[in-house]
């Protein structure tokens, strides 16, 4: 859409005249701009702005700044050119972007896909709207101030069904009213989820991407999955979907990442057998700072068990400083003789790994979903900044040398989208204990290739971007914050050589011994 502005008119001899020290006016688009009484304010000094003074400065900003910053100094419009017209739009909340590969191919208006249907565009519109509008601009705050969510927000994601349908396809949204009837909740399957996981990271921050409700994508579905209590597990998950309450997957410890089988962390069952007493510590939880439920891998003595350890006496957190924003709520734990209940164990007693291993296949593939789209927010900002910026008297885009890095960027995060969808067509025809049996690999083989690709897409945008993408402000703040935390990916949920190893000796599994 135009910027709006006064519809005052003026002509360009006119603005010409505005170019004194009391008086400055320019163009920028066919829309007249007076800065005179921005000049002290603005933050390149107003020696930038004196060097346009009464001209058309289109390109000189376009050079510098993209089309947003305008609606930002809007105020600062006080009409148009007489009988011209603004050639740039921005796309309003909601709206696709026009840029070609900003988009995944289904939702590019030349091409078909098998697996979407009409509630999956009707999604995808509802989410992408909803982020504009709400997440993003919260995302943006939080990011820099490293404040957690707010409970505003949790509340509006709950009462639209956000929460609810980032836990997958279930039971759990048969009756629920998502983004105002966007999709039925007993049609949802996991399109679906990887649209909704896609959408969100749009916003591109991601501290915030974790810090919103990361936990509960991961921690909740052990809930679901494996709590033999009805009652229990009734009343967590309309707890934690309401966001009267927050939970968090606490399986990592300072001696224990992706060896998950060497958790010290142990509990103890009572002589009553009534209660287990959990001592240990976990590193590096994402949400435990503020979350009231914490699903714990313990060491029962015989092998790894899960159990739900509500927050309470002995239970202490403390925040870790990470190179993401302390808006994740990323934590140590310390369970200090923590009483929990038996009928709080999560699967059986010394089969937690069951529990730990099957959980890891949705969390695996929301981190792919989320790097892969991430990855393809990278593509458009470096694609629009390569037609917009001028170097040696050429736009960068007419360099082949920026050419091959972005054909490069393109052809990575194509590829992966690609395998993701196929991986999720094979997710909505299996049953969670076949997709446990048959997918751990593939999942773990794509997050792996998802989290190399993004290290080479990472690495070619910085050097399209120069000193702007190391910048955490202005215009390569994407590409800054893409390089700066693109690693997490490649860490939680299982270390990229964990992942591979995981792949390969799954299909050593499967190998038929008649081909050797």
């Amino acid at each position: 859409m135009p910027l709006e502005v006064p519809s005052k008119t003026f002509t360009r001899a006119e603005v010409a005249k505005h170019n004194t020290e009391d008086s400055t006016w320019f163009i920028i688009d066919t829309v007249v701009y007076d800065v005179s009484d921005f000049l002290d304010a603005h933050p390149g000094g107003e020696a930038v702005l004196r060097q346009v003074a009464g001209t058309d400065a289109t390109v000189a900003f376009y050079n510098l700044h993209r089309h947003e910053v305008l609606q930002k100094y809007s105020n600062l419009a006080i009409g148009t050119i007489e009988g011209e017209k603004q050639s740039i739009i921005t796309p309003a909340p909601g709206d696709l972007s026009p840029v070609p590969y900003a988009e995944p191919l289904w939702l590019t208006p030349a091409f078909k896909s098998p697996y979407f249907k009409e509630s999956h565009r009707r999604l995808q519109r509802a989410m992408r709207k909803f982020t504009d509008e709400y997440i993003t601009p919260e995302a943006l705050e939080k990011e820099r101030s490293g404040e957690y969510i707010s409970q505003e927000l949790i509340d509006r994601m709950s009462k639209a069904g956000v929460l609810h349908m980032r836990m997958g396809p279930g039971k759990h949204l048969h009756g629920v009213n998502l983004l105002d009837g966007a999709v039925d909740g007993k049609e949802f399957d996991y399109f679906h989820d990887m649209i909704c996981a896609q959408e969100q990271v749009r916003a591109a921050c991601r501290g915030f991407q974790d810090g919103n409700m990361a936990g509960m994508v991961i921690g909740l579905t052990c809930i679901l999955n494996f709590c033999k209590n009805p009652e229990l597990k009734k009343k967590v998950t309309d707890e934690v979907l309401s966001g009267r309450k927050k939970i968090c997957l606490a399986i990592t410890e300072a001696f224990a990442g992706s060896d998950v089988a060497g958790l010290r962390t142990t509990a103890t069952k009572t002589p009553d057998g009534k209660h287990y007493i959990v001592n240990g510590t976990k590193k590096w939880i994402t949400n435990g700072v503020f979350s009231d439920y914490f699903v714990t891998g313990v060491n029962t003595g015989k092998g790894l068990s899960v159990l739900l350890i509500e927050r309470g006496e002995g239970v202490e957190t403390k925040p870790i400083k990470t190179s993401y924003s302390p808006v994740a709520g990323t934590t140590y734990i310390t369970f200090d003789n923590v009483k929990v209940p038996a009928e709080n164990l999560l699967g059986e007693e010394n089969k937690g790994i069951y529990v730990i291993l099957s959980n890891f296949n949705h969390e695996r593939w929301t981190m792919a979903c989320a790097t892969i789209r991430y990855m393809r927010l990278v593509v458009e900002e470096s694609l629009k900044w390569a037609h917009q910026r001028i170097v040696f008297k050429k736009r960068l885009i007419d360099q082949p040398v920026i050419r091959q890095k972005l054909a490069k960027m393109i052809a990575l995060c194509e590829s992966h989208q690609s395998w993701l969808e196929t991986i999720t067509y094979q997710m909505c025809n299996m049953s969670y204990a076949e997709q446990a049996k048959h997918l751990g690999g593939p999942i773990a083989l794509l997050k792996m290739s998802a989290t190399r690709a993004a290290h080479e897409i990472a690495d070619e945008a910085v050097q399209i971007w120069g000193g702007r993408g190391l910048t955490q402000t202005g215009m390569g703040r994407v590409i800054e914050n893409f390089n700066r935390t693109y690693k997490f990916d490649a860490i939680l949920g299982g270390a990229e050589e964990v992942l591979a190893d995981l792949g390969v000796r799954q299909a050593m599994k499967f190998m038929p011994k008649a081909v050797l």
